[in-house]
């Protein structure tokens, strides 16, 4: 291979980093506090042979920057950093590594698992410590220069849903449209696909409101994923922090996939949805010490991850990934923060789900709510303003933060979905749960967020994510079935709150398919009417399974993807997830954004709750271990009449109800046994409340009419 030739740059601005076209070129900048020398080097349009080769001549705060004249879009390009290799301290700077731009916009080229990419000599018997001087370019990924940005079709300052209205839908761009019906198939799996009418009518027939996406920043598979022919389909193995993934583009041409992603963000905004991202900032695609160099371990790898403080050649892993982003560096913030504000102005996005979140707040001394990267969030005129969702946990020692996330974050509440499961499956999860527990996770946690003026929105409520069983599963498998992934059934969460109700797997007994069903509606409902902020999975509207896989993370298969009924097969199950959230969106009473008081004042809305006999609850009646019905009904002021009553029944029994303050209209009965319409009630005013069953109610007025909607006050 002939050798690069020398180019000559002229001194270039150190912000904004990145490469981006200016007048007469385009300038470089790229940030290593510890390299001593940084060379660009320029690549052929495919990014196969190195032209030309260049030291960046200007340094500052750690930048070095450079112009090249002449150049525009399309230029392909890497970086080679110069300085120590000293493991033992951190350093790892190996020139005969190319490293791919943490800023860049595209990527150019397939990583493959080759020795070349590892910066020591893998395999070496002396570690990780050993200089590998292999080049790599013509294997390397290689960034491309992108066209000036243009701001996003929406205004990233445009107000967005208020929380209160929000209701997410956790979905996977390619696992939910690789089988939708009426999406043409050459455009199955991609963002294309996602904006296409079939998707939009499916979604906009829920009632969603926000569409929670999990990563589509370019990632990698690892290397021990490829090693058993699989991939990692969820992406969370992040390595282009700017770019939306090439695999699930339709349009694979330069700036293909950009492009179809801003188009697929605005036609999913002009159809009523927002977009949340789910990004991982917590860690990087290159893995713990002895992995690959492709791109920050190289440029400065005691800068861009933390280290362990009694060896420097090993790095901290409170991802359980193999390495942790360092964001205590203030380069490292501004890194993170320059690619949310790029998918929220340029990509449009509306708010961002950040995976192990509490990484991105461990200071030396463990998490921290005031670290640097939450106070510059926070005060960011962009980010502050749009939805912030946190998974409340990492891998790392005192990981598990659920409450304790700052400011306007709202946190994933695995009490909440242990509880609801635990309530609703019973004795036959080995897992009761109590009235109380139950009724404190139904009305938002207050425990756990009721303090620094946070909301009860604050509290996602979901039964089923991506990570875990189906909701479909948890009513079906008290096994994990996870042989495929390769791990001899070693993977995945082991002690799940699940049941099979006495059979494992599907089953064609009509009274265990109508149990399955039941619990699995009631848990629909119960996410629904909670007061808090809504997440469903998607496919559990109609009872998508995953086989009893509950780590379907390499699946790009008909595991992971959701497997769509026939049409009509499960309308019943749609129409009643649809109609749920129709009623939630149509009084803000089933939405109540405060807090409700014990003692609510007269004009404060308020919650009573009730024994089966219709009196009220008595502190004893909560730890009654023995007794699990119950109800509770609101009311738009203390001094009103409760206009809406819920009635919980999760006994394998029938249970009698008298419900005062009637008559009362049956709006949503998740068991499918009752007709709407008044309530057939005894002479008494009891009513039979069906097993295993959540009622909704709305007191009826003026001759058994509904009740005409009232505002919140």
């Amino acid at each position: 291979m002939a050798e690069p030739s020398p180019i000559a740059l002229q001194a270039g601005r150190s912000a904004p980093l990145g490469a981006h076209v200016v007048d007469g070129g385009v300038n470089f900048a790229v940030f290593s506090q510890r390299a001593k020398r940084m060379e660009l080097c320029v690549f052929d349009d495919d990014g196969r042979h190195e032209r030309a080769r260049c030291e960046l001549p200007h340094v500052e705060d750690g930048v070095f920057a450079g112009v090249l004249p002449d150049a525009g879009p399309g230029l392909v390009y890497g970086y080679r950093a110069h300085g120590s290799w000293k493991p033992e301290s951190g350093y790892r700077f190996n020139p005969h590594k190319l490293l791919l731009d943490p800023y860049a916009r595209e990527i150019v080229g397939r990583f493959e698992w080759r020795s070349e990419h590892f910066a020591h000599a893998s395999g070496h018997p002396d570690g990780a410590r050993v200089l590998d001087t292999r080049d790599n370019a013509a294997f390397a990924l290689k960034a491309r220069v992108a066209a000036p940005d243009a701001p996003a079709s929406r205004s990233p300052r445009q107000p967005r849903r208020a929380l209160s209205e929000l209701v997410l839908y956790e979905l996977h761009v390619k696992g939910f449209t690789m089988t939708l019906p009426g999406i043409p198939d050459a455009l199955r799996g991609t963002y294309a696909a996602l904006a296409h009418p079939a998707a939009i009518a499916h979604l906009q027939r829920l009632g969603v409101t926000a569409l929670s996406l999990l990563p589509v920043q370019t990632a990698l598979d690892e290397q021990a994923l490829r090693a058993r022919g699989l991939t990692n389909y969820w992406g969370y193995n992040t390595l282009g922090f700017f770019c939306p993934d090439a695999r699930y583009a339709h349009d694979r041409s330069p700036g293909g996939a950009i492009a179809e992603f801003r188009a697929m963000v605005a036609t999913l905004q002009a159809a009523g949805f927002e977009v949340v991202l789910d990004v991982v900032y917590n860690h990087t695609a290159e893995g713990d010490e002895h992995g690959p160099t492709i791109s920050f371990r190289g440029l400065d790898n005691a800068s861009w991850y933390r280290l362990m403080a009694d060896d420097r050649s090993r790095c901290d892993n409170a991802s359980g990934c193999g390495n942790t982003l360092r964001l205590i560096h203030p380069r490292v913030t501004q890194f993170v923060l320059d690619s949310l504000r790029y998918w929220v102005e340029v990509m449009g996005v509306d708010g961002f789900r950040f995976d192990l979140a509490p990484a991105l707040g461990r200071t030396r001394h463990g998490f921290d709510p005031t670290a640097p990267f939450w106070i510059a969030l926070r005060q960011d005129p962009v980010l502050s303003q749009v939805h912030l969702i946190a998974e409340p946990w990492d891998c790392g020692h005192d990981g598990y933060q659920l409450g304790r996330l700052p400011g306007r974050f709202l946190e994933w509440n695995d009490r909440f979905r242990d509880a609801a499961r635990g309530y609703w499956l019973g004795h036959d999860a080995g897992a009761q749960v109590g009235r109380s527990e139950f009724a404190r996770r139904f009305t938002a946690s207050s425990d756990l967020f009721h303090h620094g003026h946070r909301l009860p929105a604050a509290s996602v409520n979901f039964v089923a994510a991506h990570d875990g069983r189906t909701l479909a599963d948890v009513v079906t498998y008290r096994e994990k079935h996870n042989l495929a992934n390769g791990e001899h059934n070693r993977d995945g969460h082991s002690h799940e709150v699940c049941a099979n109700f006495g059979s494992e797997g599907p089953s064609d007994h009509p009274q265990l398919v109508d149990t399955r069903r039941r619990v699995r509606r009631a848990l629909l409902a119960t996410v629904l009417l909670a007061q808090g902020t809504p997440m469903l999975c998607a496919g559990d509207e109609f009872g998508n399974s995953q086989r009893g896989n509950n780590n379907a993370y390499c699946q790009d298969n008909a595991t992971g993807w959701l497997d769509w009924p026939a049409p009509r097969e499960a309308d019943d199950d749609i129409d009643f997830v649809a109609a749920l959230i129709a009623l939630r969106r149509e009084d803000p009473l089933l939405r109540h954004a405060r807090w409700f008081s014990p003692t609510p004042e007269a004009r404060e809305p308020a919650i009573h709750w009730l024994r089966p006999d219709g009196d009220a609850m008595q502190v004893d009646d909560w730890h009654d271990a023995h007794a699990h019905a119950f109800a509770c009904q609101l009311a738009a002021d203390a001094a009103s009449t409760p206009r809406w009553c819920i009635v919980f029944n999760p006994g394998a029994q029938p249970a009698r109800f008298r419900l005062p303050h009637g008559p009362w209209r049956l709006a949503i009965d998740s068991s499918g046994t009752l007709d709407a319409g008044p309530t057939a009630q005894a002479a008494d005013g009891a009513l039979e409340v069906p097993s295993r069953a959540l009622l909704l109610l709305r007191r009826a007025m003026h001759g058994d009419e509904p009740h005409s909607q009232e505002s919140d006050r």
